[in-house]
């Protein structure tokens, strides 16, 4: 199999590292080759934070260059703006519809860029959802990162992974049902 390539872009305290290495834990136990690099930035202040998940038969290196990524999952929409040279010509975006306004915003020295969604969708192929909204609905605003890594299960063929298994072995007890309800959510949103 030729080897995969996952861009998971967020803001710090979304989960996006969390979600690759669930991501990560199942193509392995799928039997792919799997490499996964992350970088925190300034994550703990609301920063930029990637994580590239690779997989196929025999891959080479944990890092994805501009041009290659097969998706990008954007935790927040102007982190998919911010990384889209990273996506292949025929590649897609999935992107939560939410805003998360980095510090020169807050302050007021720079202004959030309207039209992002446009811009993206004149470039690439979109999926936009609301992925935040469907964790609140759940009763949870921290399983947001799951229900995107449901969507990028079912947009990449990945279902046939015992993700429920994975569910089970790497998150606390107390969220296991929640966080199964979260990926099925995703899946079904895509």
């Amino acid at each position: 199999m030729k080897t995969k390539n996952i861009l998971l872009v967020g803001v710090g305290g979304q989960g996006t590292i969390t979600a690759a290495k669930l991501l990560t834990t199942g193509l392995m136990e799928a039997g792919y080759d799997v490499k996964m690099s992350e970088i925190h930035g300034m994550s703990q202040r609301g920063g930029s934070v990637s994580s590239q998940v690779r997989y196929g038969d025999d891959v080479q290196s944990p890092v994805i260059e501009a041009g290659t990524a097969d998706v990008i999952v954007a935790f927040e929409k102007m982190e998919a703006l911010r990384y889209i040279d990273y996506l292949k010509k025929d590649g897609k975006i999935i992107v939560n519809d939410t805003e998360i306004w980095p510090l020169p915003v807050v302050i007021g020295a720079k202004t959030y860029p309207d039209e992002i969604l446009e811009t993206l969708k004149q470039k690439a192929d979109v999926q936009v959802m609301n992925a935040s909204g469907l964790a609140e609905e759940l009763g949870n605003h921290k399983v947001t990162n799951v229900i995107l890594m449901g969507a990028v299960i079912k947009s990449m063929g990945l279902e046939d992974i015992d993700w429920q298994t994975i569910i089970r072995q790497n998150v606390k007890e107390k969220f296991v049902e929640l966080n199964i309800k979260a990926i099925g959510v995703g899946m079904d949103a895509v």
